[in-house]
Parts: C-alpha cells; structure tokens; sequence
C-alpha cells in the first residue's frame, strides 16, 4: 500500500505536535498514558497516519498543558 503524501498544512501541524511535546518534556510514552490510549496512537498522529478530530485535539492540547489558543496561533503564525 502507497503512504500517503502529507500537503504542507498537514506537515506544519504534525512537526507543531511534535515540537510541542517535546517542548513540554514528554516521550510519546508519557504522553499517551496521560491521554490514556497506547504510544501508537501518538505515533501515528505525529507521522501524519492518522488525523485528529477536534475533540481529540482538544485532549492532546490539554495533555501538553497548551491551551487550544495558543496551540491553533502558533499554528497559524507558521502559515
């Protein structure tokens, strides 16, 4: 099965994702257990396999300790 090639918009939010957990200090590990779901599922989000939904976001964002504010203008600022 071919993988699919992210657009740029889908690149700036999954390297986002990532820099911000690792700015908060977390492994993918630390991370899923506090969102209560296995490393795979930040995994997969982080490397474009899977999106999220907005509720999920939410959860991540809350797990980071990042308002969804601040997550979606440093997102933006970005464009």
């Amino acid at each position: 099965m071919k993988a699919k090639t992210l657009s740029g918009q889908e690149k700036r939010l999954r390297d986002l994702l990532r820099r911000l957990r690792a700015e908060a200090g977390l492994t993918q590990t630390e991370l899923a257990r506090r969102l209560g779901r296995p490393q795979s599922y930040v995994s997969k989000y982080e490397a474009g396999e899977r999106r999220l939904d907005f509720l999920e976001m939410r959860e991540v964002c809350s797990a980071l300790g990042t308002p969804m504010e601040a997550f979606l203008r440093r997102f933006e600022e970005r464009g």
